[in-house]
């Protein structure tokens, strides 16, 4: 490739190995799970800024479910890839309206969340189409009609050499999201009540040419050091069971679900504040670096047995200091939190940094499955808008013993933010006996 200096690059030295079918592919839709570290996400953008400045007549439009995500994740990414290609003058970057130009043709990249649909199926471009849509974490879109709409507003006329194509990238959590029928699969027949059965496809790119489905994992990964390594490696001996999931990118098999009693829905917040003898409740659970630090917010109606769950904070290698930011930005400095007892020197801190009303979370005996059944005789009505939530819940299972059986004791993996809620709810049980660890 070259600039406008006629600056020569060797592109496998910027982007790696790994990712050759999919950086060629030119069908309709280019959809890769992947493990963590796999750098599907950072491939995707490096192949965006790459085509972008190849095609003058080409435009981006890059969705996820909730647009607050957009700026510490895809836009993030997309600055690193015009700095690993030494291309920064050539490149106009806004943060408000969250925007990237491309100086010499006027292409851009535009920004936007599921939370707004009118703004995603609004766009007009100046110069050439809009012709290629970039959706990451596609796992948290849980409807398909919702892809659906952004499928059809890639449309109209390209100009010749150009091409529409939608990306797709996420984690492969749950075998039972319609992405792994609609994409990975084909049908193989049908039952006796004429649905399809599928079956994996073999195939990385289908018969017809128009999708390319692949899996990719952190083993195609030069760019990890050896302590990178070393922490798949534990995550291997310790829980095989996740090391399919975030280490080798295998679908999650979902068996044996702790809640089934909860639904998303979008409600107005204000709406069930004004619903008499509810309760806000808040729950923080800590991590770092590979266990997110999380808040949840919830408003229990006990009286109606039904839980609105409204906000979340889901972070990685957040500070204390981070942490307390980040729940005075979303407006919960003030609220009373019920904090992982675990770690008593983390709540003193962030009491001291502002957060006078959090505590931590009382210790009882069979606290964590006492917690879950009281739970699980509530309704829990989820916001779209937490959609580290609904991973979680849509995941959280017994745990199995070495001969596959269930046991009474959940999975160690998708828990940060259900033992937060189990912390939140603690004020709720009458008795005082036990608290959630």
């Amino acid at each position: 490739m070259k600039n406008d200096v006629h600056r020569e690059i060797y592109l496998p030295e910027i982007v790696g190995r790994g990712y050759k079918q999919f950086w060629n592919f030119k069908g309709r839709y280019r959809i890769v799970k992947g493990s963590r570290a796999s750098k599907k996400s950072k491939t995707a953008a490096l192949n965006f800024i790459y085509n972008l400045m190849k095609y003058p007549a080409a435009n981006l439009l890059v969705v996820r479910k909730t647009f607050r995500t957009l700026k510490d994740s895809c836009f993030t990414e997309l600055k690193w890839a015009i700095h690993r290609f030494n291309c920064d003058r050539l490149w106009v970057i806004k943060e408000s309206p969250l925007e990237m130009t491309y100086i010499p043709t006027g292409q851009k990249i535009f920004f936007r969340g599921l939370d707004d649909p009118l703004k995603v199926t609004s766009i007009t471009v100046d110069v050439g189409s809009l012709c290629w849509l970039w959706i990451e974490e596609a796992y948290e879109i849980t409807s398909e009609s919702d892809f659906d709409v952004l499928d059809e507003s890639i449309r109209g006329v390209v100009s010749d050499g150009l091409y529409k194509q939608i990306t797709m990238t996420f984690n492969p959590w749950n075998e039972r999201h319609w992405i792994k029928h609609r994409f990975f699969d084909e049908i193989a027949g049908t039952d006796a009540n004429g649905k399809p059965i599928y079956k994996p496809r073999e195939t990385v790119i289908s018969a017809d040419g128009e999708i390319f489905a692949a899996t990719t994992n952190y083993l195609c990964n030069e760019f990890l050091d050896e302590a990178d390594f070393r922490v798949f490696e534990r995550m291997k001996l310790q829980n095989p069971r996740r090391y399919q999931v975030a280490g080798l990118g295998n679908w999650g098999i979902v068996e044996g679900l702790i809640y089934e009693n909860w639904e998303e829905k979008t409600f107005d917040l204000n709406d069930i504040r004004a619903i008499t003898g509810v309760k806000s409740a808040f729950g923080m659970d800590f991590g770092y670096t590979n266990d997110p630090s999380t808040l949840f917010c919830g408003m229990f109606d006990t009286a109606n047995k039904t839980l609105y769950v409204f906000d979340e904070m889901y972070g990685f290698g957040m500070s204390n200091e981070q942490i307390f930011k980040t729940v005075e930005a979303l407006g919960y400095r003030k609220e009373k939190i019920a904090a992982d007892s675990a770690s008593p020197k983390d709540i003193a801190e962030l009491r001291r940094l502002g957060l006078t009303r959090i505590t931590a979370a009382r210790k009882g005996k069979d606290s964590i499955n006492n917690g879950i059944q009281f739970l699980q005789n509530f309704h829990i009505v989820i916001h779209p808008r937490c959609v580290n939530f609904l991973t979680e819940i849509s995941n959280y299972t017994w745990d199995k013993d070495k001969f596959g059986n269930a046991v009474n004791k959940p999975i160690d993996g998708f828990n940060h933010l259900m033992d937060a809620m189990r912390y939140a709810a603690e004020q709720f049980i009458r008795g005082g006996l036990f608290s959630f660890e």
